[in-house]
């Protein structure tokens, strides 16, 4: 029986991201410089420091610790995404080792890692099964880092009209109205046994095209990610019209940065 966990919707459809993939790659925003800058700062991460990405996807979190110095992994079940992510690695000269595997089960040696990070995926985990494995890989003190970007919806902007859409195209779906803010996570640091746990947030603006607002809703876990070609097809068109009459010219939207973290005791019970 395969460890590789299936992923599905309110409705019992599988949620397959790798379906995304061109998507994820064109339009889909990673986490921002100051994410990167403000967990260095905090000296949650240091350069030379042995990081496994889990949920990796196309890999914006593995790629970021890259550039500053950190020796990453990337870990995802979606080779499609992997492949993304190795291209963008090559592109921008970064050494990142890539694997398709989950976090439940990374099949990494003990004590391998002093930081694990999950972004933007931790939602999708069996939790139990991802923090016992966590605290296997990493060191003595590691750290588990779990972060989230999450655009805005609310007082009738772009984003809570999209939704609007979605939820036509999609009805039922559960995350419409997400503020990005997630106790849970502190919750699961807290439930595993994790020291020195600490959240922030905060918000930023990212700028869309049309075109790449598009692009960046069908990787939404409610369309591309969940729906058929043709309803997808029917999703966009709409999404046309709404955003040409609507929201003519450049679009900013309002983005969350949420982030906890904590550290596996240096003597566990």
């Amino acid at each position: 029986m395969s460890n590789t966990p299936v992923n599905t919707d309110h409705a019992g459809r599988v949620i397959d991201f790798g379906r995304t993939a061109v998507d994820y790659e064109e339009h889909r925003p990673g986490f921002p410089d100051s994410f990167f800058d403000r967990v260095l700062e905090m000296g949650w991460a240091e350069s030379d420091q042995r990081l496994l990405d889990v949920g990796t996807g196309t890999g914006s979190l593995a790629l970021g610790f890259a550039e500053r110095g950190l020796a990453v992994g990337g870990l995802d079940i979606a080779p499609e995404l992997l492949d993304v992510a190795r291209r963008a690695a090559s592109d921008r000269g970064l050494s990142v080792t890539l694997m398709e595997g989950s976090a439940e089960h990374t099949g990494c040696h003990r004590g391998s890692f002093d930081i694990v990070t999950a972004g933007q995926c931790w939602w999708w985990f069996d939790e139990e099964a991802a923090i016992a494995e966590t605290l296997r890989i990493l060191v003595p003190g590691g750290r588990l880092i779990i972060a989230s970007f999450s655009y805005q919806a609310f007082g009738g902007n772009v984003a809570e009209r999209t939704e609007t859409l979605v939820l036509k195209h999609n009805p039922g779906w559960t995350l419409a109205g997400w503020r990005g803010v997630h106790p849970e996570h502190v919750r699961a640091l807290d439930r595993g046994g994790f020291e020195n746990v600490e959240s922030f947030s905060y918000m930023v603006d990212v700028p869309f095209s049309h075109e790449a607002w598009r692009g960046r809703v069908r990787t939404c876990n409610g369309v591309g990610s969940a729906l058929d070609s043709e309803q997808v097809e029917a999703f966009d068109g709409d999404m046309v019209s709404m955003l040409a009459e609507e929201f003519p010219g450049e679009l900013t939207v309002p983005h969350r940065v949420f982030v906890a973290s904590g550290t596996k005791p240096s003597v566990l019970a």
